[in-house]
């Protein structure tokens, strides 16, 4: 018991600031929504109009929850429930993988195994931290729905629905570190599940019977099979039914007991799975680091080019739905108004989802870039760095395939808008100059995380992942919501994907468009030049 309840307060102080981050950025979310709510929506005759329009066009039920009802606590469930849930999800996929494969990888588990802990008990110790991590979680946002004035039994609900599936996605993530030879792919694999279950519970939303009224549906099928579909089906301050999250708990005992029954019996390093074969030698692209550099990341960059393009897409299949929606609901109206550019609502809606792809090709750059930190780590910079490669060479090669994954993601998103547009019966093409106007100004602002990531990497390499994603989740909050939830002008602007140039009318506003060009030049240049004398960082 003191070898479990020692390594149980280790992974707690390790985690603290971590932890905190997330649990808080969820209970601020919760809050955020209520407030939202009240001052968008604030009208039962609104909420009522709004989720006619959503359940007449599916297609919003993707990134949205199951309706149930105009009252104000399933108004809000409706909105915000899914993304709870997602938060909680990411939250213990990361903790599981954190203190479990990646502590294989950098020779840790091998050092707590050869104690009288064994392999098991650390095991538990992370279970035990991830169970208790969601729910605090669950705790914290029931009681801010609680003291906001929303229902005891609907508040407790959403919270424990929100903590359950993060449990859920905890077991599945220490499955998957004992399937899998890498963090890295370990994090891959319930990334994925995460995504993918989130998906069909959307689309399950989306195929289901709807009521008479518009106002409630039944979710099809598919949504039974997703942890999020069980989470909504719950349906909080409406029929405030537990018993889903009874098929959560299941899943995540089953999940958990795989996972330890795997870990009990395979060797230190070894996996269920076997590494892919590699060829036997290289090819020419792999001569030089920068190909080196394309190869670890081509996959990553792959899966942001896909989002980019769904959302794209999205931009221009659903101007047109949410401008007639706008016309009609002065609050909506009011919505997008606070969150674009005075332009039109069409042109507002492209607007704002070139934004959200803004943060995409942020985290695709950002990601490439902490790349090179995560190599340094493994160790397997050295015999790159070893091979007459300089370090400014090096870096170069990352900050150069983060470049292209940022033109990617947002050369799909454009792509994506094009396509969109061709599908409409009578497409207004004014809107396919809006989004290579917005998507290119997020180039720019993509460009800026992906310099100051380097930077970071640079001179504090032990924070460049911390701080490279904290960056971007504090622009998003900002520049995004920021208009939203009341932020002044001057804090707004602090945000790169929020000053970048828009069409509004007839005109473009170039806006921050050379402050952000300057910014992304600077900060490669000094990273690059501060990379000159900067020596290799492996320890952790």
């Amino acid at each position: 018991m003191t070898r479990f309840l020692l390594l149980l307060r280790h992974r707690a102080r390790r985690d603290v600031l971590q932890l905190a981050l997330w649990i808080l950025g969820t209970v601020a979310l919760a809050a955020a929504a209520y407030t939202g709510v009240r001052e968008t929506f604030g009208t039962e005759q609104d909420r009522t109009a709004l989720l006619a329009a959503a359940i007449a066009n599916p297609v919003i039920l993707l990134f949205r929850g199951l309706p149930s009802g105009s009252e104000e606590g399933a108004f809000i469930a409706f909105l915000i429930l899914p993304f709870l849930a997602l938060l909680a999800a990411f939250m213990s996929s990361f903790l599981a993988v954190r203190h479990t494969r990646a502590d294989e990888e950098l020779d840790r588990a091998e050092l707590v195994a050869a104690t009288p802990a064994g392999r098991v008990v650390p095991l538990v110790a992370t279970l035990t931290h991830g169970v208790l991590a969601n729910a605090v979680l669950a705790l914290l946002v029931s009681t801010t729905l609680i003291l906001l004035g929303l229902g005891r039994g609907g508040s407790i609900l959403a919270g424990a629905a929100s903590g359950v599936t993060g449990i859920v996605f905890l077991g599945f993530a220490l499955l998957a570190a004992q399937l899998v030879r890498t963090a890295r792919a370990a994090n891959a694999v319930a990334v994925w599940a995460i995504l993918l279950s989130y998906l069909a519970c959307g689309i399950g939303n989306a195929l289901g019977t709807p009521r008479a009224d518009l106002q409630e549906m039944e979710s099809a099928p598919l949504a039974w099979f997703s942890p999020f579909g069980w989470a909504e089906n719950t349906r909080p301050f409406d029929a405030d039914d537990p018993r889903p999250l009874v098929l959560s708990a299941l899943l995540a005992s089953v999940c958990a007991a795989a996972a330890g029954l795997v870990q009990a019996r395979r060797d230190l390093g070894g996996s269920l799975l076997p590494e892919r074969l590699a060829r036997s030698t290289a090819t020419r692209a792999l001569a030089g680091p920068w190909g080196l550099s394309w190869r670890l990341s081509r996959g990553a960059m792959l899966g942001w080019a896909v989002a980019g393009l769904l959302v794209g897409l999205l931009s221009t299949r659903l101007s047109d739905l949410i401008s007639r929606i706008g016309d009609t609901i002065p609050s909506v109206e009011a919505l997008l108004a606070a969150l674009g550019t005075n332009g039109t609502l069409a042109q507002d809606t492209v607007t704002i989802f070139f934004t959200l792809t803004g943060v995409l090709a942020a985290c695709a750059g950002v990601q490439t870039v902490v790349r090179a930190r995560q190599e340094e780590v493994r160790g397997t910079a050295e015999p790159v760095r070893a091979a007459a490669v300089g370090p400014v060479r090096w870096l170069a090669g990352y900050l150069v395939i983060a470049g292209a994954a940022i033109l990617a993601t947002v050369g799909s998103a454009i792509g994506g808008a094009i396509l969109g547009l061709a599908s409409l019966e009578d497409p207004d093409w004014s809107l396919a100059e809006v989004a290579l106007i917005a998507g290119l100004g997020q180039v720019a602002a993509a460009a800026v995380f992906g310099a100051a990531a380097a930077v970071v990497f640079v001179v504090a390499p032990r924070l460049s992942i911390a701080v490279g994603w904290t960056l971007i989740a504090l622009a998003t909050v900002v520049g995004l919501f920021g208009p939203l939830l009341g932020f002044p002008d001057a804090v707004v602007n602090l945000s790169p994907i929020a000053i970048t140039p828009v069409v509004a009318g007839s005109d473009v506003d170039p806006r921050g468009l050379w402050w952000l060009v300057t910014a992304a030049v600077a900060g490669t240049a000094l990273a690059l030049a501060l990379m000159r004398g900067r020596q290799l960082a492996p320890a952790e």
